[in-house]
């Protein structure tokens, strides 16, 4: 899952409580994920901080990156660094869990593209330099199905600003989801930026990408006939 942004004004006034797009579960780790989280962390994790944070320092080489928001427990982050080992890759999940998952499969498959980060996506974002990233996938984040729970949703106008902020000129947002209405809403709020121009033009969703692999819950989605829309936006 991903989080949310409601970032608190400036000066002295009264502070509001941020509004987060993810409840912090209390599943366990494996015996082998909270390992992989202790062992393999320095090869992998990036603590974060709250100076900013020197992606050159992250990934010297100089090669285009890609941030994937909210990777669950790592299987089109994975699928995507193997695929393109020319693309540094840094993933941003909140749920320990899924990190440690994601840990021990770089390293049985000896990924070297990877770097994660264990925290709040919003926060993490907010200390990337401008223009720093070529590419941002957010794939099924919590659509919140409740009315009352929408503004959880993490694709909203200022947290779309705040990835316009980090992308390259002509770099990518893509996105996917498997409720419509939050799709709708998806649409709606990209749409409306001047920062970003729909790939699909009015036909609005793009064909699954093959960079993208079908999950488990998706397949299970397509035999019980449940639609996925893909959307795709470049930075103007």
């Amino acid at each position: 899952m991903t989080s949310d942004e409601s970032t608190n004004p400036p000066g002295d006034g009264p502070k509001r409580r941020a509004v987060r797009s993810f409840v912090l579960r209390t599943g366990r780790a494996t015996a082998g994920q909270q390992r992989a989280l202790v062992e393999l962390w320095p090869q992998y994790g990036i603590d974060f901080s709250n100076e900013p944070l020197d992606v050159n320092r992250v990934f010297p080489r100089g090669a285009q990156r890609m941030i994937e928001i909210g990777f669950g427990n790592g299987e089109a982050l994975l699928e995507y660094a193997r695929d393109h080992a020319d693309i540094d890759c840094l993933g941003i999940e909140v749920h320990s869990p899924g990190v440690g998952h994601l840990l021990l499969h770089s390293q049985t498959a000896s990924i070297t593209n990877i770097r994660v980060m264990c925290h709040d996506a919003v926060e993490v974002l907010q200390r990337l330099p401008d223009a720093s990233i070529d590419f941002v996938h957010i794939f099924f984040p919590d659509p919140w199905h409740k009315k009352r729970h929408h503004k959880r949703r993490i694709v909203q106008p200022p947290f779309v600003s705040l990835v316009a902020r980090i992308i390259k000129p002509g770099g990518l947002f893509r996105l996917a989801t498997d409720w419509e209405h939050y799709a709708l809403h998806m649409r709606e709020v990209l749409d409306a930026s001047s920062e970003f121009t729909n790939v699909a033009g009015d036909r609005g969703y793009v064909d699954r990408p093959q960079l993208r692999p079908l999950t488990r819950f998706e397949k299970r989605g397509h035999r019980l006939g449940h639609g996925v829309w893909d959307m795709e936006y470049r930075r103007t």
